[in-house]
């Protein structure tokens, strides 16, 4: 764009336009010369530029957003006060848009760690976990230990300690699927390349017990694996001084990594978008999509999640699944979350968040649609459970709550060795052990925000650059992120407090 419009009509189809900025009553929209606002019109939200029914659908990017629940007069502010889900049908066409990537014609390299079982890293943190509520505190006193100043200075390579904790681990079925659940949310951080070694701290009579949770972790033993029980050892002051000594013995060993170029097919993506606002969907969630299509032609991984993040959208993701099977457990995780929230007597319309409406996102199908766009074009490999371990390369689904940290969670744990965040409104987010580069969907919260921001997507918008360019940028500033440069939540130390595992079952 070599000027920027008043409004951008993101599809032919579509009977709505998008404010590049706030719009007075009375303003004659360019392009649109039948079109003169009836209302003011915030920045990113949407404004009727033809009129509309009671009933009738709304669309935006060619698909359907929700529907007219009073008449819309063509230039009239459309949001909460006249908008709403309804149902329809989604042609889930399972494998009709599927297209063959095409490997990438240059081999690209990162500065990465390879583990000596040949597992690859981004970053160099020893771990500190708890297997239940009741440890985490000292947990966090072992770790508080290793933050003073200069009490790492003599390990250059070790990026950190690291803790883990968590508000769950007991009065849960010992056998069911809560517990199962979090046992393999907990292994899949043990077991995380970013950590040269673990040191993990129990309480003693917990459900969560010690020997199952290491079931899963037999190739992590010895030196890099150091499990602690505290009525074992004898209580708080005791186990806090074995796990500072336990860290100890273990820095010497994770000091002696040293990066190498390794082919960037080792990185797997979280994406993640928080915050998000109406400009979402066209600028940063497009561009992190291109990006994603890069890094597959590369052989490597994204793992999309949070379902009701995708509802109203799923049919998009079904229609590039490799085969039947795969798109159908995408439909299949729509009907629990369905008969979930019916269950609950919710609606998965609570989502978007005030703060989402605020910039300019009515529905939960409006925001799932510019969701969706973070997974680019690439056809769907896998659909996992949460935290369940990578199996296939390419873009895979990992099912979760539309909450961003435990969305991020269950993306760390499924292996993923990088987080990227798109965000609108202004989300301040780590997720150690992965480091978390974060972009912005306008440029006005760009320049509030830059102590968090990494990336202005907002230039989009401003008719700076193309989407496509904005993609390689996010593409090339990803392969730095793996190679060691800290993002902005790195630099601001943010990270020890998002660990929020998805926690199902019922408490005893």
């Amino acid at each position: 764009m070599s000027a920027r419009p008043q409004v951008l009509q993101l599809n032919p189809k579509d009977n709505v336009a998008i404010a590049f900025s706030a719009l007075m009553q009375g303003v004659k929209l360019e392009g649109f010369p039948a079109v003169t606002t009836l209302d003011p019109v915030p920045p990113a939200h949407k404004v009727a530029i033809r009129d509309i029914a009671k009933g009738e659908a709304v669309y935006r990017y060619g698909q359907i957003i929700g529907f007219a629940t009073r008449d819309i007069q063509a230039g009239q502010h459309v949001h909460v006060q006249n908008l709403a889900i309804g149902e329809f049908s989604r042609d889930y066409a399972f494998g009709a848009d599927l297209h063959p990537v095409t490997p990438a014609a240059e081999v690209r390299t990162f500065m990465g760690i390879r583990r000596g079982d040949g597992r690859v890293a981004t970053r160099n943190y020893i771990g500190v976990v708890s297997t239940v509520n009741c440890s985490a505190t000292v947990t966090k006193q072992v770790v508080r230990h290793f933050s003073a100043p200069g009490a790492l200075a003599a390990w250059p390579n070790v990026d950190g300690v690291v803790p883990i904790t968590h508000g769950f681990g007991c009065c849960i079925d010992t056998h069911g699927e809560g517990l199962e659940q979090l046992r393999r949310t907990l292994q899949g951080y043990v077991h995380h390349p970013n950590f040269a070694a673990v040191v993990i701290i129990g309480l003693g009579c917990e459900a969560n017990q010690m020997a199952p949770l290491l079931l899963g972790q037999r190739d992590k033993t010895g030196a890099d694996l150091v499990p602690l029980v505290m009525q074992e050892l004898g209580g708080t002051r005791l186990t806090v001084e074995a796990g500072i000594k336990a860290v100890e013995a273990l820095l010497p060993r994770a000091d002696a990594v040293r990066r190498e170029p390794l082919p960037i097919g080792h990185l797997s993506l979280a994406l993640q978008c928080g915050g998000s606002d109406g400009y979402s969907g066209i600028t940063a969630n497009p561009a992190l999509g291109v990006a994603v299509d890069l890094l597959v032609s590369h052989g490597g991984t994204a793992i999309l999640s949070e379902t009701p993040e995708i509802y109203g959208a799923e049919h998009l993701l079904t229609r590039r699944a490799v085969n039947h099977e795969v798109g159908q457990k995408i439909v299949d995780r729509i009907h629990w979350w369905e008969a979930y929230a019916k269950r609950e007597h919710g609606s998965i319309d609570n989502n978007p968040t005030p703060g989402n409406k605020a910039g300019g996102l009515t529905t939960i199908l409006e925001k799932s649609l510019g969701a969706v766009a973070k997974s680019g074009t690439t056809p769907l490999t896998d659909v996992l459970r949460y935290a369940e371990p990578l199996k296939t390369k390419g873009l895979v689904f990992m099912d979760a709550p539309g909450y961003d940290p435990i969305g991020a969670t269950g993306q760390v744990a499924c292996g993923a060795n990088l987080v990227l965040f798109t965000t609108g409104r202004g989300s301040c987010f780590g997720a150690k052990p992965a480091p978390s580069m974060k972009i912005a969907t306008n440029t006005p919260m760009y320049q509030r925000l830059q102590e968090d921001m990494d990336i202005n997507a907002g230039e989009i918008m401003d008719g700076e650059v193309t989407v496509q360019q904005k993609g390689r940028e996010i593409f090339e500033a990803l392969i730095e992120l793996a190679s060691g440069r800290p993002s902005h939540s790195e630099a601001l130390g943010l990270g020890d407090e998002e660990f929020v595992p998805w926690m199902i079952g019922a408490q005893m």
